[in-house]
């Protein structure tokens, strides 16, 4: 049966936020020869983050694919698919912020990054288990999803104060 694991909502969601967070206000300060520039380069900005974060992962009876969009590899990220029987082991590495990466292990000894971000994380790694009869007793979230949630509310919190100050800001131009 063919199962797609999206990324999760609040990772998506983190990104977004943070981007419009750092860059609403860019188009506002530009001096005149460079707004339309500005704007024209936060709308291509907004459509490549809404577009890179869509990502996703297949598994069917053959095994697993990683798909990516088309602008994804255009920038680098490239899918990938192996079969069930090519993975052998799942190894796992400490990241400097003291959680794991994990990555699947193949029989021609290619290693491939397991999704650590996706929808229905449990359900995904109880089919790698029963296709591979690997253990993932120790595999979880890449980071916390409550760091995800702060960083989508500090986001939101930015874009909030920037809009009230750019509007006091026209307030006091205008003498109001």
């Amino acid at each position: 049966m063919k199962e797609n694991f999206k990324t999760l909502f609040i990772v998506k969601s983190s990104l977004i936020s943070l981007y419009l967070a750092l860059t609403i206000p860019i188009p506002f300060i530009s001096n005149g020869n460079l707004k339309i520039l500005s704007i024209f380069a936060f709308i291509v900005g907004l459509f490549l983050i809404i577009n890179i974060t869509n990502d996703h992962v297949i598994t069917c009876e053959e095994g697993i694919s990683y798909k990516t969009s088309f602008f994804s590899r255009i920038l680098g990220k490239k899918g990938w698919k192996i079969s069930w029987e090519e993975i052998v082991s799942i190894k796992s590495f400490p990241t400097s912020q003291g959680s794991k990466v994990h990555y699947f292990s193949t029989s021609n000894n290619k290693n491939f990054l397991l999704p650590q971000r996706i929808e229905n994380f449990k359900r995904f790694l109880s089919i790698i288990s029963e296709k591979t009869k690997v253990q993932i007793k120790e595999i979880s979230y890449l980071s916390p999803l409550w760091t995800y949630k702060l960083l989508t509310f500090i986001s939101v919190l930015m874009v909030v104060g920037e809009v009230i100050a750019f509007k006091y800001q026209i307030l006091s131009i205008l003498n109001l």
